[in-house]
């Protein structure tokens, strides 16, 4: 069975991050002021892990299969009805974007930091209600 309280946790983070990108990261510096760059990216990163550490947790305390990378987790979530479909797609784009923060596969280009800023938060608060939704205990329960 999951544990709710820890995905609320992580939840909670995911869209403390978010706050803190849109109240405090000014995007139109990304791309010239490398501390905004670093703010963003860090922000962005740890949000991203967690919404992966989330999909996991629950992929494996549901048994809904073995993914095969992190990217599959939002899959199994979208086949069992965790997630709609269209969601999956943009997620798996941000773990690969996570994959370049973390482990360094190329450099940062900082015009994707900012699209991401600008254009993508909401994928992940989109995850956040999906999940939030599917875990709150319905009236016939």
């Amino acid at each position: 069975m999951t544990d709710a309280e820890l995905v609320a946790k992580k939840l909670a983070f995911i869209e403390t991050c978010i706050a803190d990108l849109r109240r405090l990261c000014r995007p139109e510096q990304i791309e010239s002021d490398l501390r905004e760059q670093r703010f963003a990216a860090y922000t962005l990163q740890v949000a991203i892990q967690a919404a992966l550490d989330v999909a996991s947790h629950i992929v494996a305390d549901d048994r809904l299969g073995e993914p095969a990378s992190n990217r599959a987790l939002f899959e199994l979530l979208v086949r069992e009805g965790w997630l709609p479909g269209g969601l999956s797609a943009a997620l798996s784009d941000m773990v690969g974007f996570r994959n370049i923060l973390v482990h360094g596969y190329q450099a940062v280009d900082p015009s994707i930091v900012r699209d991401v800023v600008e254009h993508h938060l909401d994928d992940l608060l989109a995850f956040v209600a999906a999940i939030r939704v599917r875990m709150t205990p319905s009236a016939d329960d």
